[in-house]
């Protein structure tokens, strides 16, 4: 819920909390009248200024300036709210819907500028083999390690997703179809080249992808899945060459 929402419930301050608040500005106040500021309060010259009046300046100052470090702190937790509504449960990567988000603001730029970007789609090959024989726990190992594997190996302008169980997503701004292919068996064969250890056992991993370059007017849905398929293909005829 942004903030200045019209629909936003109101906060009812508690007593306590109102009397505090009080107690702090009366407090605030006194320091500044006991300081001997001569200087003009919010504009009124000095010679306007009665006791009462500057008291309750500075009671209001100093309550607008609880207000504003409250409100800055509410911001913050908003991004922190937004950055963890945005994260995958287990990994450190965009989930699926703030994935198609990103892919659609990369997509739309693009069109814009003239701009060409691709998409990768990955499978960790045999991801039920590795929980079978090695639990969930063992699973969960195995994508920890291809997650870190792939965003060592990833541009800081590039955008890495989980896009469900143990596929993942990748959009590469900037590159064409051949790029992508190319990032993409950079990337196998780093995957390859790793073992993961769990719990005293060696697992080895490897992926299939799809490379598909986005195409102008496509809808996102529609390019995911044509990635989607290119990888299933890969896959199969890499099964049915073993």
């Amino acid at each position: 819920m942004k903030v200045g929402d019209p629909n936003r419930p109101m906060r009812v301050t508690p007593a306590r909390e109102t009397t505090t608040r009080k107690k702090g500005a009366s407090k605030a106040a006194s320091a500044a009248t006991a300081s001997g500021d001569a200087v003009s309060v919010m504009g009124i010259p000095e010679v306007e200024l009665t006791p009462k009046v500057r008291e309750a300046i500075m009671t209001l100052m100093a309550e607008v300036d609880t207000l504003r470090r409250d409100l800055e702190g509410a911001m913050h937790r908003i991004d922190e709210l937004e950055s963890l509504a945005d994260s995958d449960v287990l990994l450190p990567v965009l989930n699926r819907r703030a994935f198609v988000r990103e892919l659609t603001r990369i997509k739309d730029f693009g069109e814009r500028y003239g701009l060409k970007a691709s998409l990768i789609y990955i499978d960790l090959n045999d991801f039920k083999v590795i929980n079978d024989k090695f639990g969930h726990a063992g699973g969960d190992k195995a994508l920890m390690d291809l997650t870190a594997i792939l965003k060592k190996n990833l541009r800081d302008s590039d955008v890495l997703g989980r896009l469900g169980g143990d596929e993942f997503g990748i959009i590469l701004p900037s590159a064409d179809e051949k790029m992508a292919h190319q990032k993409a068996q950079s990337l196998v064969k780093q995957v390859e080249k790793h073992v993961t250890q769990y719990d005293g056992n060696k697992i080895k991993i490897s992926l299939s992808y799809g490379a598909y370059a986005l195409e102008q007017g496509e809808q996102v849905d529609t390019a995911i899945a044509r990635a989607d398929k290119a990888m299933f293909e890969q896959k199969r005829n890499r099964k049915s060459s073993e």
